[in-house]
């Protein structure tokens, strides 16, 4: 193994030196004007509201379950053309497709979302869920 000369120093080492010439009080001084820099960017960071916190996990939470629904959905459908499917495996498929629907519109309901804003942009790449 390549192991450092006892005498090579990293820069890390040498700002632990440089920290360790200042005296109690300095070091005191410093820790605590990082530390209000710090809580200073946390606070600005973390003034969230919280309705609004909700909404936007709720927000991406029903957008994958969307996302999912869908997918779902497309698969029974090819599943339906090629005939893998008996008439009550059909049935039961289409119920709990519509049924997970339903319970979608409720939710989107209850949050104050529309399909819309569960499409999530992707940039370059369009939306997340096809447009009907």
């Amino acid at each position: 193994m390549n192991e450092p000369a006892p005498d090579a120093r990293s820069d890390r080492d040498e700002r632990l030196d440089g920290d360790e010439r200042l005296d109690g009080d300095a070091r005191l001084d410093r820790d605590a004007r990082l530390d209000g820099d710090a809580r200073l960017d946390r606070d600005a960071r973390l003034d969230l509201d919280r309705d609004s916190v909700e909404r936007g996990f709720a927000s991406l939470v029903l957008t994958v379950v969307e996302l999912l629904r869908q997918l779902v959905e497309r698969q029974a459908l090819r599943r339906v053309e090629v005939g893998d499917l008996t008439a009550e495996q059909i049935e039961r498929i289409g119920l709990t497709l519509m049924a997970l629907e339903d319970r979608m519109a409720e939710l989107r309901e209850h949050f104050g979302l529309r399909p819309e804003d569960l499409n999530i942009d992707l940039g370059p790449l369009g939306p997340l869920l096809p447009r009907d």
